[in-house]
C-alpha cells in the first residue's frame, strides 16, 4: 500500500534523495532549486510513501482552486522510483485526486516530464491521467538532437562554423555570469522579452548547482561574442539560455560554440536539447527559431500539459 501526504520542510533531505534515485527526476526537482523562489508560490507538494519509505514525490503549488505541477518549473510530474508500477501508479493518482479534492481544489494542471529527460521509462503517469479523464491542454514543441544516432548539420550551418573559425572565435567554459546575463538581457529586449531568471537568481542557482549549471562562451580576442548556459542533467543536456552580440552574429560565434558543445563537449551524452520554439501556449510556431535548431540536426520532442478536472 502507498500513502499520500503533504510535503513538509523536514522532508527536504529525503525528498532530494528520492529525486536522486528516481527514474525521471533531475536537479530541477531538488528542493534547493524549487525553493529558490518559494515566496512566489503556495507549496502544495506531496510525498508518496510505502511502509514509511518515500517512493515518489509530486512537486506542486496551489493557485486559487487549481494545483499546478509546478508553476515555477519547466516541467514536473510524479517523480517515482521503480517501486511504482502501472497499477500502483493509478492507485496513487486516485489518492492524489482525493487529497486535493478534500482541500477544495477543482483541477490539476500536470506538466509532464518529456521522455528525453527520463533516466529510464517512466510514463505510467500519462496512462493514469488518461484513465482518470485528464485531457491534453497544451502542447509545446521542443528540438532535440539524439547524439548517439546519425544527425547532420546543414551545409549553411557548416559554412557558418567555418566562417567563425576563420574569424578566430575561441571557446571557454566559465566566465562572468554577469556579462553573459547583460548580453542575454539585451538580446531578449529586442524581442520584447526578459530572462526568466534575474542575475541574482542565476548566481544563486549556479552557486547551488555548479556542476549542473555551466556557462560556455565564445570570444574573439577579449570580447564576448556569444554564450550558452547549459543545464546538465547527465543523460541529457539543455541550452537554458543562448545569446549573441551584433559582432557575434557577424562572426557566427554562436554557431561555432554550439557545434563545439554538440560535437565535443557533450558528444558522449544521449540528448542535446535546445528547448521550445512555440508561443502562446503552443498555438503558434516560431518558424525561424525552430529552423535554426533543425539546421543542427535537431528534431521534435513535445512538452505536454494536461488538465485533470477533479
Amino acid at each position: 500500500m502507498f500513502t499520500v501526504r503533504p510535503y513538509a520542510p523536514a522532508d527536504a533531505g529525503a525528498w532530494d534523495a528520492l529525486v536522486g534515485r528516481s527514474r525521471n527526476g533531475n536537479f530541477l526537482h531538488l528542493r534547493g532549486y524549487m525553493d529558490y523562489h518559494a515566496e512566489r508560490f503556495v507549496d502544495a507538494s506531496l510525498v508518496i510513501e510505502r511502509d514509511g519509505d518515500i517512493e515518489a514525490v509530486f512537486p506542486a503549488n496551489l493557485r486559487g482552486t487549481e494545483v499546478v505541477s509546478h508553476a515555477g518549473l519547466t516541467y514536473a510530474g510524479l517523480i517515482a522510483t521503480p517501486a511504482l508500477r502501472a497499477e500502483s501508479t493509478l492507485s496513487v493518482f486516485q489518492q492524489v485526486g482525493d487529497h486535493y479534492r478534500a482541500l477544495g481544489v477543482e483541477r490539476i494542471v500536470y506538466k509532464a516530464i518529456p521522455h528525453v529527460f527520463h533516466q529510464s521509462p517512466a510514463e505510467e503517469d500519462l496512462y493514469a491521467l488518461h484513465r482518470l479523464g485528464a485531457r491534453l491542454k497544451r502542447r509545446d514543441i521542443s528540438s532535440v538532437i539524439s547524439l548517439q544516432d546519425p544527425f547532420h548539420f546543414t551545409d549553411g550551418r557548416k559554412q557558418s562554423i567555418g566562417k567563425a573559425r576563420k574569424a578566430g572565435v575561441r571557446i571557454q567554459t566559465g566566465g562572468d555570469i554577469a556579462e553573459f546575463h547583460a548580453l542575454l538581457t539585451e538580446t531578449l529586449r529586442k524581442h520584447h522579452a526578459v530572462p526568466t531568471h534575474n542575475l541574482q537568481e542565476l548566481r544563486l542557482l549556479q552557486s547551488r548547482f555548479p556542476q549542473n549549471i555551466v556557462l560556455h562562451e565564445a570570444h574573439v580576442g577579449d570580447e564576448l561574442h556569444a554564450g550558452v548556459l547549459v543545464y546538465d542533467f547527465g543523460k541529457a543536456v539543455h541550452t537554458q539560455y543562448m545569446a549573441s552580440s551584433e559582432d557575434g552574429r557577424r562572426s557566427e560565434a554562436l554557431s561555432f560554440l554550439l557545434a563545439e558543445l554538440i560535437n565535443t563537449v557533450y558528444a558522449d551524452r544521449k540528448y542535446f536539447s535546445f528547448g521550445i520554439s512555440s508561443e502562446e501556449e503552443g498555438t503558434q510556431l516560431n518558424s525561424g527559431l525552430i529552423a535554426q535548431k533543425e539546421y543542427f540536426g535537431a528534431r521534435a520532442v513535445v512538452h505536454d500539459f494536461y488538465e485533470w478536472v477533479l
